[in-house]
């Protein structure tokens, strides 16, 4: 291998030079993300309900990632995923909300956006079932509570300070 003098070998090099095995990476990041739409207008109708959380599962297994449940309502969605070490939450949201939107606007020809922010909360592997079953009865659960309720009741569990005149745009 061709080197520059002077230029320095990378350690995982280094370290494959001299026979040792590098060790992998390994995680189980599971996540329960909440996003709504631009100013929880009612934007995702049953004409596209479906089709976009199906989409929305994709971009994460794109992302080499998986979603285990992907459910909501007309204007916000709960996402339960496991997420690869080397990416970071934020950067998993950037993905899914832009690659999400651009999709909608291409593919149904309508008005369409996400809120700037999200929630993201850590869940157990012990506590996966339990956090499915509360995503795939979001129906059920916004008979007597909004969004909003919802959301900050999900920050005042989870310890999460915030103030109330930044949760919303």
């Amino acid at each position: 291998m061709a080197q520059a003098m002077g230029a320095r070998v990378p350690l995982e090099i280094q370290l494959r030079r001299s026979g040792r095995n590098v060790a992998h990476t390994g995680g189980n990041i599971v996540l329960h993300l909440i996003f709504s739409t631009k100013g929880r207008r009612a934007f995702i109708t049953a004409e596209i309900r479906s089709h976009l959380f199906a989409y929305l599962g994709g971009i994460v297994r794109e992302m080499r990632g998986a979603a285990l449940i992907v459910n909501g309502t007309a204007d916000h969605v709960h996402m339960l995923v496991r997420i690869r070490p080397a990416h970071s939450t934020a950067e998993v949201m950037r993905v899914v909300k832009a690659n999400s939107c651009r999709w909608v606007h291409e593919k149904w020809k309508m008005k369409f956006a996400w809120q700037t922010g999200y929630g993201a909360f850590s869940v157990s592997e012990s506590n996966v079932p339990a956090v499915s079953r509360y995503i795939a009865n979001q129906e059920e659960h916004h008979k007597t509570r909004t969004f909003q309720e919802e959301y900050v009741a999900f920050l005042k569990k989870n310890h999460v300070a915030y103030d109330e005149r930044y949760l919303w745009d």
